[in-house]
C-alpha cells in the first residue's frame, strides 16, 4: 500500500489575539492535519486553493516548510479565507469567518487529483464540506477515491447555523466515510437530544467503521461494531487547544496505514487512541496548531 495521504479541505489565516493585537497564523483544520501527517513522516499531499495574496504565500511557505506536498493545490488570484479567533479563559477557540469569493473554497473536479490513482488514506474536513458550491464538487470527487476516508466535520455553526441542514451534510459525508472524528461539543450541538453512543451507533449502522469522539482533557472514546474503547487524556499545561483535534485526525490516519481499518478494534484501537491523546496534549502545550513530530511521540 502507498503511504501517500491526501488531505482535502481549507487552509486559511487565523487572526489570533496576542499581546493586545491580532497575529496572522496559518490555520484551517485540514491544513493542520496535513502538517501533522508530514511531521509523522508521511507523504502528505494537501488539496485546496491557495491564493497569490500575502496570506496565501504565508500559508504556502509554512506548509512547504513542514514538508507538506502542494502538487495538488490550485493557485488562485482570489483572496485567502480569514478567521477571526476568540479564545476563552480555558484557551478554547471560537471563529468568525470571511469566506465568500476566496481561493480557499474553489473545489472543482477539473483540477482535483485523479481519483483512479488513490492514496493510502483520504482525509476530508471542516468548512470545505459545507461551503457551496465547492462542497458538492468535493463530495462528488471523494466518492470516486477508492481509499479509506477519514471525515472530520469540525462543526462551524457560525457558518451554517441550521442544525437540520448541518445534520444532512454530515450524514451525507458519513455514507462514504470509514472513520468519523468529532469533538463532544460538536456532537452535542449536532444531536442535542441524543447521547454519544446512540449517535455513534447510527453512523456505524450505515457505512462508518469507526467513530472517535474527542473529549478534551477527559480523553477519547472510539466506537466500532465490536464495542466501545475509551482512554484518558494526558495531563498538560494548556496554552491553547488550536489544532488538537486535527492532530488526533492525523494519528487516526497513521493507525489506518499501520494496522488497517478493519483491525482498529480492541487493544489495537486502544493503543491508537492513547497515542492520539498524547499527540493532542503536546499540541495543546504550545501556541497555535503546532503538532508533534514522530520523534516527540516515541514511547507512545
Amino acid at each position: 500500500m502507498s503511504e501517500s495521504i491526501w488531505v482535502a479541505g481549507e487552509v486559511l489565516i487565523d487572526l489570533i489575539p496576542r499581546g493586545g493585537e491580532r497575529v496572522a497564523i496559518v490555520g484551517g483544520g485540514p491544513a493542520n492535519t496535513a502538517k501533522a501527517l508530514a511531521r509523522l513522516g508521511f507523504d502528505s499531499y494537501f488539496i485546496d486553493g491557495l491564493s497569490t495574496d500575502q496570506y496565501g504565500e504565508q500559508a504556502r511557505a509554512e506548509l512547504l516548510a513542514d514538508g507538506v506536498k502542494l502538487d495538488y493545490t490550485l493557485t488562485s488570484n482570489n483572496p485567502t479565507c480569514l478567521a477571526t479567533v476568540t479564545l476563552d479563559e480555558n484557551g478554547s477557540a471560537s471563529y468568525e469567518f470571511l469566506i465568500d469569493g476566496t481561493a480557499t473554497f474553489e473545489f472543482n473536479e477539473s483540477w482535483l487529483p485523479d481519483p483512479t490513482h488513490p492514496p493510502a488514506v483520504l482525509h476530508v474536513g471542516t468548512l470545505a464540506t459545507i461551503v457551496e458550491p465547492g462542497a458538492t464538487n468535493l463530495f462528488n470527487w471523494a466518492k470516486k477515491v477508492k481509499a479509506p476516508l477519514v471525515f472530520d466535520p469540525n462543526i462551524r455553526s457560525s457558518v451554517v447555523n441550521d442544525r437540520t441542514r448541518y445534520q444532512q451534510i454530515v450524514e451525507k459525508w458519513a455514507t462514504i466515510s470509514s472513520v468519523i472524528k468529532m469533538s463532544d461539543d460538536d456532537l452535542a450541538w449536532l444531536y442535542p437530544e441524543m447521547d454519544f453512543r446512540s449517535a455513534a451507533e447510527n453512523f456505524i449502522n450505515e457505512k462508518t467503521q469507526l467513530v472517535v469522539i474527542t473529549k478534551g482533557a477527559s480523553g477519547l472514546t472510539g466506537f466500532t461494531e465490536d464495542g466501545e474503547v475509551s482512554v484518558p487524556g494526558v495531563k498538560v499545561e494548556v496554552v491553547d487547544t488550536v489544532g488538537a483535534g486535527d492532530t488526533v485526525g492525523a494519528i487516526l490516519v497513521e493507525a489506518i496505514v499501520k494496522y488497517g481499518i478493519d483491525n482498529l478494534v480492541g487493544t489495537t484501537l486502544e493503543n491508537a487512541l492513547n497515542r492520539a491523546a498524547a499527540a493532542a496534549a503536546i499540541t495543546c502545550s504550545r501556541a497555535g496548531a503546532n503538532p508533534p513530530t514522530l520523534k516527540e511521540l516515541e514511547g507512545y
